[in-house]
């Protein structure tokens, strides 16, 4: 088993976090490829075992070196932060969402401090974040914020295809505001060198289009004007890249192998094509920072949370995703 840690924080503990995590650890691919470091609530993670009947014992430890990594053992770092007596499953709750925060913090305390080489994240919900008063939106804000990166960019990986967002969280109208060259320019020149960090050295970025056709040249719309004055100049410099492409046959392309990535102009669009390709293992990958975050790429899914019948396939692939990346960082 390789010497590689990875920090992995249970999330919302009303969520299916925990027993994602715990399903995890048991895989066979998960143990040989890593040495898991939970972080979260003993009495959480003791009742996600009981839930799934699972044969581990927790072991409390506070440096990833003191864990025992063998295949009937959690390693945890416990933050006792859960009052279990008023706890519930699938609740919106302050108490849930400060203690999610908590375990990220940590979690990122290791990744800086180099003694975890990247952070495999679970779900966490932003109405607790909210209800708990964390200044945060989302992963992605509190990974920026605690990193002190600007603007943390947003991969998506599935079966060999990669994926980038021009924006995020914001509103469809204002996602059409952001397609501007400055903007595109900035983004590809990040994820480029995202990318050689990742190891992916060689290939074509694929700008995609934001109107139907591409705008056909300003029939549909004029942003796509943004796209080819940022495609010029950054070939012009060197670059790789080409577009605008066509959102409806770009992300093919890029699965059949014609580019190595796209740049998605908005949340969705990105979102869409990954995952109805394979939803359950489309990653997330969060990079231009210090250190390295994937994460699955679903919700804490309050309806079935306490449960047992979570899938873990996309934490597993986080993780074997953090393995994969981690130690370029």
């Amino acid at each position: 088993m390789k010497e590689n840690y990875i920090a992995v924080p249970i999330g919302d503990p009303a969520g299916v976090g925990p027993e994602i995590v715990v399903k995890a650890i048991m895989d066979p691919k998960v143990f040989e490829a890593a040495k898991v470091v939970v972080v979260g609530d003993k009495g959480v993670v003791e009742n996600a075992v009981k839930i799934l009947n699972a044969p581990l014992k927790v072991r409390v430890i506070q440096e990833p070196g003191q864990g025992q990594y063998q295949s009937d053992t959690l390693n945890l770092i416990d933050l006792g932060n859960i009052d279990m007596d008023t706890f519930e499953f699938g609740k919106v709750s302050a108490m849930c969402g400060k203690a999610a925060f908590e375990y990220i913090v940590k979690s990122i305390e290791l990744a800086m401090d180099k003694k975890v080489s990247a952070v495999a994240t679970t779900p966490i919900n932003k109405e607790s974040l909210k209800a708990a008063e964390i200044p945060y939106i989302g992963h992605t804000e509190i990974f920026g914020g605690l990193t002190k990166t600007e603007d943390p960019l947003t991969m998506f990986e599935v079966h060999d295809m990669r994926v980038f967002f021009l924006s995020r969280h914001v509103s469809l109208r204002k996602a059409c505001d952001m397609v501007k060259k400055d903007r595109i320019m900035d983004y590809v020149h990040r994820c480029t060198e995202m990318l050689k960090q990742l190891g992916v050295k060689d290939g074509t970025m694929a700008i995609a289009g934001l109107n139907p056709h591409s705008g056909e040249h300003g029939l549909f719309g004029d942003e796509e004007e943004e796209v080819y004055a940022a495609v010029e100049e950054l070939q012009k410099e060197g670059y790789q890249v080409v577009g605008p492409v066509g959102a409806d046959s770009v992300f093919h392309q890029a699965l059949q192998g014609k580019f190595n990535s796209v740049l998605s102009l908005y949340h969705d669009q990105g979102h869409i094509a990954t995952k109805t390709l394979d939803f359950e293992r489309t990653i997330a990958i969060t990079g231009g920072m210090p250190i390295l975050r994937t994460s699955v790429d679903h919700g804490t899914a309050f309806d079935i949370a306490g449960t047992g019948v979570v899938s873990a396939v996309s934490m597993i692939e986080a993780i074997l995703l953090a393995v994969k990346y981690g130690p370029n960082f």
